[in-house]
């Protein structure tokens, strides 16, 4: 079963919580994270995209930038704008927008329970990303930013949270992004550990990247410790756990960003082969097993037939499969999804809009809307041991950086 952990956590202050969080390293660029930043020497960011202190031309793995996020780290400390608990707690961590709100559990899991699929994966990773984190987590000697895990909604648990609610929070602040963050205390961490201790696993929903990061420091740590006994503070990552129903996933729309020697005339009569193709003005799919395609100016929506799908597959039968099987490959040309240049992704957050807008700056010749995937669609593909296609998933709201930070010793 699932082991949690409380952890002595390293903090910002209420009066400097807002100014210290941050978004996750892997949503915005350096040059985006440098404009954030800007006039805030206390933003996390300097901790997570620590480049940004450092020459413009500067190489992201130059050993220089793991150097700098270490200095940056010590810095907040030093000016408190970080301070570590004197004892191991348990979190809290609520986060609203619009009609959203998601309750997590900030925490501690352990990485033999990753190693041993008790937290379960549904993205392949890439190395290079995991040793880019691996070399910043060891260089800060602390995670940075904690693994978005989901897990099936457990009635003991969320009574536990309901009553824990009821207090005055550590932190309650407004993001630039519209997001409402409150952080409370967790009064009795032992009763959580034993909750979770019934609970059979976990699903990373997000941060594949730091959760393989933490695995591999733990056991480079292990490595250089005769003395490794599982117990030690590196054997246990950062995490929020929330319940599976409270997640909203959005779409993961595509862009591809030439049509190659193909002509817009023979995308559509290809297209035409996978199922009716007819021009709409609501190119938002509704369901599954809609796309809506927008090339020349025009919205196209395209309907696969239901009984064509194999549902019985619970990585085949999802959207962001069937649309590299029957729209990019057949109609496009496109190839590997994870290799192929002209094939680009777009977060569901920017919308329809954010669709048109690439392909009106030419910055795309096309663009495909897809279906949202489902949180089940998600636990279903993890139960079989299987992967999903790159980009199924977008996550929103992103957990902020900085809150939190779970030193290794």
């Amino acid at each position: 079963m699932l082991r949690i952990q409380p952890f002595r956590a390293l903090r910002p202050p209420a009066n400097l919580a807002a100014r210290v969080a941050s978004v996750p390293y892997d949503v915005v660029t350096t040059d985006q994270a440098r404009d954030l930043a800007a006039g805030n020497p206390a933003s996390f960011l300097h901790v997570v995209r620590p480049e940004i202190d450092l020459p413009p031309d500067t190489d992201p793995h130059d050993p220089a930038v793991y150097a700098q996020g270490r200095a940056n780290l010590d810095r907040l400390r030093h000016e408190g704008c970080l301070v570590r608990d004197a004892e191991p707690r348990l979190f809290l961590y609520r986060q609203a927008q619009d009609h959203q709100t998601q309750v997590g559990i900030v925490a501690c899991c352990h990485v033999e329970d990753y190693r041993r699929d008790l937290i379960k994966k549904h993205e392949k990773t890439r190395p290079d990303k995991e040793n880019d984190r691996t070399r910043h987590l060891l260089a800060l000697n602390a995670h940075a930013g904690p693994v978005f895990l989901t897990y099936r909604d457990s009635p003991s648990i969320d009574a536990l949270v309901a009553e824990d609610r009821n207090q005055r929070p550590l932190y309650h602040f407004d993001a630039p992004d519209g997001v409402t963050h409150t952080v409370w205390e967790v009064r009795d961490p032992r009763a959580y550990v034993e909750a979770f201790g019934v609970v059979p696993c976990a699903y990373v929903a997000d941060g594949h990247h730091r959760a393989a990061s933490a695995f591999r420091a733990a056991r480079e740590r292990r490595e250089h410790n005769p003395a490794h006994t599982g117990e030690e503070e590196y054997n246990w990552f950062l995490t929020v756990l929330f319940p599976a129903s409270q997640l909203h996933i959005l779409p993961y729309h595509r862009l591809v960003r030439d049509l190659g020697d193909r002509t817009p005339e023979a995308i559509r009569r290809e297209l035409t082969r996978a199922g009716p193709l007819t021009e709409t003005s609501t190119p938002q799919p509704e369901r599954r097993g809609v796309f809506g395609i927008h090339l020349e100016g025009r919205w196209y929506r395209l309907e696969l037939d239901p009984a064509s799908i194999d549902t019985s597959d619970p990585v085949a039968s999802l959207d962001a499969a069937l649309v590299q099987e029957r729209v990019l490959t057949p109609a496009f040309g496109i190839g590997d999804p994870r290799t192929d240049p002209r094939l680009d992704f777009l977060g569901g957050v920017h919308g329809i809009a954010g669709l048109e807008r690439q392909v009106a700056t030419g910055d795309a010749a096309a663009a495909i809307a897809l279906h949202a995937t489902s949180i089940e669609d998600l636990l279903r593909v993890a139960d079989a041991a299987e992967m999903m296609p790159p980009k199924s998933t977008w996550f929103e709201p992103k957990l902020r950086s900085g809150l939190f930070v779970h030193e290794l010793d």
